[in-house]
């Protein structure tokens, strides 16, 4: 079976294809950083990362472009609100998206534009606009350009809407526009924002449209046709259509295929600051191990809501722990072994079906089960090739605990492992020896002193083992 990937514009799962023969080129939209993100972002960034190692892990050779929005009013409302530089805003937050992929195992993009680094490409695209009659300069002196939605006839095929069905564009003021629904390209510069977020053009002082960024950037970087451009679901419209209109306007050629992660809700309603329900992920990975929350993301199909809640988190947080105690007693049983080269059919074949992560998970925890049976007979050549496609499978999730980044979090050093190691086997030992003269009492007061502390005893027919009990984290802080 080959890849398949859903096609938003199409509204089908198709054969993926790429415009390169073993090379693909992603696009996908970054966060305007105006604040903290939340659980609702950064599932994006971890579909797009699962995305990305697996097409890594069938042989291709993968570029990928998340740009950062660093000027639009929402950044210039909250900075002027703080009293701060509208630029300084903007990199604090960008500093905590980062924060926030590393923080869940997400590979940094191969390139990060910022929109402001990109002025001249915009104003380059606008002008070709504008001499092939798809933007106009309104009448009105303003400085504004608008990109002339009823001169594309196509526009509205990415969301499969009809012009006259359509709302009118909320994004600059409508007075200078020809038509209700045409978009900004460019916004004339006003008394209220600072000079310093202006730039000067042939129609006077003032700064990009949050659509036009996109398209300049994605061209620049992967040319005139990539493969697949993405974000979440609410960007469909009217971002991304705005973004296919203008670029296909200017004879490009644009993304193979249009991939949209569903929403992240809470309470049935859209995760966001406006609702007063955002979970900003520097909140909640206090609560859950940052390990956890990536698997509570990536054990959802991204084209199905995901809805957040303690409960949720909790109960994937569980089901984890279960994967990392199967992978802590088959390592201390047979060694450790590396990830194998292989992965069973069953998960490839998840994987290719338009990356259905759920059915891939299941595979994952078929295995640990079969694996937790074979660990009881202790070493293997059977336990280690259990261990070895475990592992493989969850590098492919980004949730490897013996890979990096996550090994080198554990914040416990091999020579502490080993004092550790030997300090709690003495204690163990006068468990043991408590249970056999049948003092019972300070035998559970032994376990109950370590379980204080975390260290969690498992009694075996081989003896008895300890593990450390999963903690919340305070990774990043």
């Amino acid at each position: 079976m080959t890849l398949r990937l859903y096609d938003t514009a199409t509204a089908a799962v198709r054969d993926f294809e790429p415009v390169q023969p073993g090379k693909v080129g992603i696009y996908h939209c970054g966060l305007t950083v105006q604040g903290a993100p939340h659980v609702g972002h950064i599932y994006k960034e971890v579909v797009f990362d699962v995305l990305r190692r697996w097409l890594e892990r069938s042989g291709y050779e993968v570029t990928v472009i998340a740009n950062v929005t660093d000027i639009e009013d929402k950044i210039l409302a909250k900075s002027a609100e703080r009293h701060i530089p509208w630029w300084a805003h903007a990199y604090e937050f960008e500093r905590e998206l980062h924060w926030a992929y590393d923080v869940l195992g997400c590979r940094p993009p191969t390139y990060e534009p910022r929109a402001t680094g990109h002025i001249p490409e915009m104003l380059e695209m606008i002008g070709e606009l504008l001499e092939s009659g798809h933007a106009y300069v309104a009448p009105d002196g303003s400085g504004d350009v608008y990109f002339d939605v009823k001169s594309w006839p196509s526009y509205g095929e990415l969301s499969n809407q009809r012009i006259d069905d359509m709302e009118a564009a909320e994004d600059a003021d409508p007075r200078g526009k020809r038509d209700p629904r045409d978009f900004a390209l460019w916004k004339g510069h006003v008394e209220s924002v600072p000079l310093t977020a202006s730039w000067p053009t042939p129609w006077g002082r003032g700064r990009p449209g949050w659509h036009l960024e996109c398209s300049a950037m994605a061209g620049k970087y992967l040319g005139t046709e990539f493969d697949i451009h993405g974000g979440g679901l609410d960007l469909r419209f009217p971002h991304h259509e705005n973004e296919l209109a203008q670029s296909k306007a200017v004879g490009q050629k644009f993304a193979r295929f249009w991939m949209h992660n569903a929403l992240v809700t809470a309470a049935g309603e859209k995760m966001s600051k406006s609702l007063g329900n955002g979970a900003t992920v520097r909140n909640v990975v206090q609560r859950v191990r940052p390990i956890e929350l990536r698997y509570y993301l990536v054990s959802s199909h991204y084209r199905s809501v995901v809805e957040f809640s303690d409960s949720a988190l909790d109960e994937a947080a569980t089901s984890f722990q279960r994967v990392e105690g199967f992978i802590a007693r088959a390592t201390e049983v047979t060694g450790g072994v590396e990830p194998a080269a292989a992965l069973p059919a069953d998960f490839v074949t998840a994987m290719d079906d338009d990356l259905g992560t759920p059915a891939a998970v299941a595979v994952l925890h078929n295995t640990v089960r079969d694996g937790n049976k074979l660990v009881a007979d202790g070493d293997s050549p059977a336990l280690q090739e259990n261990l070895a496609s475990v592992r493989a499978m969850l590098g492919v999730l980004g949730l490897d605990p013996l890979a990096e980044p996550w090994v080198s979090r554990t914040g416990v050093t091999k020579e502490l492992t080993e004092v550790l190691d030997g300090l709690i086997k003495a204690l163990l030992d006068q468990r043991q020896a408590a249970r056999e003269r049948k003092d019972y009492a300070a035998s559970d007061e032994i376990r109950d002193r370590l379980k204080a502390l975390g260290v969690v005893v498992e009694d075996t027919p081989q003896g008895p083992r300890w593990t450390i009990a999963p903690h919340q984290s305070t990774e990043g802080n």
